[in-house]
């Protein structure tokens, strides 16, 4: 409770995430191997990304405590049916994971991030909670947040970050490694394409006016 706690009010210096994919450069000898991570406050932070990451990933983020129980229950009987696993991940529990956790899909792992999500709904605005997540996301590999990220792949501020931009950031996020956004396949192409019809749909920019 104390992590979150303080969290609500200090920027992670790092998270979870980023000290494990040290801990394995070192280890593996990447001697290459340089962590991308500048933190940048949210009226830093061009708004086309927040809502990027809405519109791909968590559509019902304003509404919801924590869980999509409607997601997760499609979730489970597509899985049942022996279709393509799927998962139904909010933005709060994808910020969970990343700040504290491990990846992977134990019991144990799932039932910390569910009590960590809690908490952070709890004692985070649903402001703060993206805020977070954009600056934590992983883009690539070794590259963590939206500066990294819009410095890495546009040369540019996160701040300038245009729609598209944004839209094709939000694309790699199901998995940053296998996607990328320097240089987008044709489904990632696709998927940014769908991803900025979401983000007119959803309500522009202004969406994130309830958020505060």
């Amino acid at each position: 409770m104390l992590q979150v706690a303080s969290l609500r009010f200090i920027d992670p210096p790092f998270s979870a995430f980023m000290a494990a994919r040290q801990l394995q450069a070192i280890t593996s000898g990447e001697q290459d191997f340089n962590l991308a991570y500048d933190w940048r406050d949210r009226e830093d932070v061009s708004a086309h990304l927040p809502l990027a990451v809405v519109a791909a990933e968590d559509q019902k983020f304003a509404g919801h405590h924590g869980f999509d129980i409607e997601a997760i229950r499609k979730a489970r009987r597509n899985n049942e049916r022996g279709g393509k696993v799927r998962g139904a991940s909010t933005i709060s529990q994808q910020t969970a994971k990343n700040l504290f956790l491990w990846s992977g899909r134990s019991w144990v792992r799932k039932g910390l991030e569910a009590w960590y999500t809690a908490l952070i709904e709890l004692m985070w605005p649903k402001s703060r909670i993206l805020e977070v997540y954009v600056n934590v996301a992983e883009f690539g590999d070794g590259v963590y947040g939206a500066q990294a990220a819009a410095t890495r792949y546009f040369g540019k501020d996160a701040s300038a970050l245009q729609p598209a931009e944004a839209a094709r950031l939000a694309a790699v996020l199901p998995s940053p490694k296998r996607y990328s956004a320097e240089r987008p396949g044709p489904y990632v192409q696709r998927r940014t394409a769908a991803i900025q019809r979401q983000m007119r749909q959803i309500g522009g920019t202004s969406y994130l006016d309830q958020l505060d």
